[in-house]
């Protein structure tokens, strides 16, 4: 996951530097408000037409090899944007760079979710999102580390290249022993990977059997549901307005009145991401996806409700000067309690949840597909936030975005499933309706020593 530091870079880097960019602080070129628009949603449209293909291209040359590919795209993105002498370049580079976040984005989950053990899969897919807003606290420190982001993915290709491709990749191709030395490598040589291999091939068996085209496998209870809480979750992710915080927090603070300086605001709210997503990677797998997300959307819906009423008085002059000197303080205490609920659930869970929901035979194309989803609802929200704040006010947006929280708030507590600690046959037989025989509720001993290995399965 060290590459999501990469990835977080591209999705922060137009936070803080909006100022800087309208001073002409990148190599003296004129920027404008319109400009400005497209380099923050430049990243979004490549990230969008990305995600389709990284699925078929994560069955083709492995999970590994995918993410180890988006070296390249981040590498040239970031020297368009360091060297920059015109806006295209910057549209170029960020189009680049947001290429290789959204590739990132798909693999990097996936590959994490293959190579995990149950009852850690929660944390380990966790740890994405976390070093997503370490990348994204990075860019928030200013222009002039454009250098440091284009460092970053080259340290996560030298480090990266050494480890294993996922057990399930190599079952899928037809090459057990390979599987069995990826999984003894992942596990350690005292573990017993018997049961877990004999899972991945047994699931991997039954899709065989059945070998139907994707369409036909979403037509499965399991699969469509699936299908449909995975786009909801993507949906309510980003039409809760995070990517319009992420990337103009800055601009909102200086909207605000905040008497902080917005550049130094921006930063407490990045370090305060990074720390709450910490907590969540501590927590995912001993409280469950569906409280996290609950306790997630309810305080984001909270905290853009604040937000909004606070625009109204400043806004609409409801209070005067003093009075908004009053409670200056609201925006950044709204800002870090949205940020925060959003890194303890709303965050690392939409991605972790779609990895664990979809059945194998639809996973690499239905997770492409959300995930492009996702991008699609990240470039409209950002793309158009300052238009809609502009023409209807920035407290209507934000009763926009927390009326649409509120409806994701019943959509979790009616419509998501709890996948903590549960196997795939576990979650499938949960999509469907159907009970889970008892020999798959047989579980074997954490550390995985010496076990007996799913004798029943």
């Amino acid at each position: 996951c060290l590459g999501s530091v990469a990835a977080g870079t591209v999705l922060g880097w137009t936070s803080n530097i909006s100022e800087a960019l309208k001073a002409s602080e990148l190599n003296d070129i004129a920027i404008d408000e319109d400009s400005l628009g497209w380099i923050g949603s430049f990243a979004t449209i490549g990230a969008m037409l990305m995600c389709f293909p990284i699925g078929s291209i994560c069955d083709l040359i492995g999970r590994k090899w995918a993410c180890l590919m988006t070296v390249v795209p981040f590498t040239v993105g970031w020297l368009l944007l360091i060297f920059a002498s015109n806006t295209g370049m910057i549209y170029a580079g960020r189009f680049l760079t947001g290429l290789a976040g959204g590739a990132f984005c798909v693999a990097a989950p996936l590959y994490t979710s293959e190579i995990s053990q149950n009852d850690i899969r929660g944390t380990l897919g966790s740890f994405f999102q976390l070093l997503l807003t370490v990348g994204i606290l990075i860019s928030y420190l200013g222009v002039r580390l454009s250098i440091l982001c284009a460092i970053i993915p080259i340290v996560f290709a030298v480090l990266f290249f050494f480890q294993p491709e996922t057990p399930v990749y190599y079952m899928k191709k037809n090459k057990p022993q390979d599987a069995l030395s990826s999984m003894q490598r992942l596990r350690g040589g005292s573990y017993n990977c018997d049961a877990e291999m004999k899972e991945i091939k047994d699931a991997l068996d039954q899709d065989a059997t059945v070998q139907v085209s994707f369409f036909e496998a979403a037509k499965t209870t399991a699969s469509k549901r699936a299908i449909f809480i995975c786009f909801s979750l993507m949906f309510f992710q980003q039409m809760s307005g995070v990517n319009a915080v992420i990337f103009y927090t800055g601009d909102i603070f200086e909207s605000a009145g905040s008497t902080l300086i917005s550049s130094t605001a921006t930063i407490i709210v990045g370090v305060m991401q990074v720390v709450a997503t910490l907590v969540s990677s501590i927590v995912v797998d001993k409280f469950g996806r569906k409280l996290l997300l609950l306790a997630s959307i309810s305080f984001m819906m909270l905290s853009g409700f604040l937000l909004g009423i606070f625009f109204t008085l400043k806004d609409r002059k409801v209070l005067d000067s003093d009075g908004i000197d009053k409670i200056s303080f609201l925006p950044i205490l709204c800002l870090i309690i949205f940020i925060c609920s959003f890194s303890l659930g709303f965050g690392p869970i939409p991605w972790l949840i779609s990895a664990e929901l979809m059945p194998q035979e639809i996973k690499s194309v239905a997770c492409s597909i959300a995930a492009t989803f996702n991008w699609l609802l990240a470039f409209i929200v950002t793309r158009f936030y300052a238009n809609l704040k502009i023409a209807i006010g920035g407290d209507s947006t934000f009763y926009i975005f927390a009326g649409i929280s509120l409806v994701g708030v019943a959509f979790v507590l009616l419509a998501v499933p709890e996948t903590k600690g549960k196997s795939f046959v576990e979650v499938q037989a949960l999509l469907s309706g159907q009970s889970v025989p008892e020999h798959h509720l047989e579980r074997e001993p954490k550390d995985g020593i010496d076990n007996p290995s799913f004798k029943e399965h």
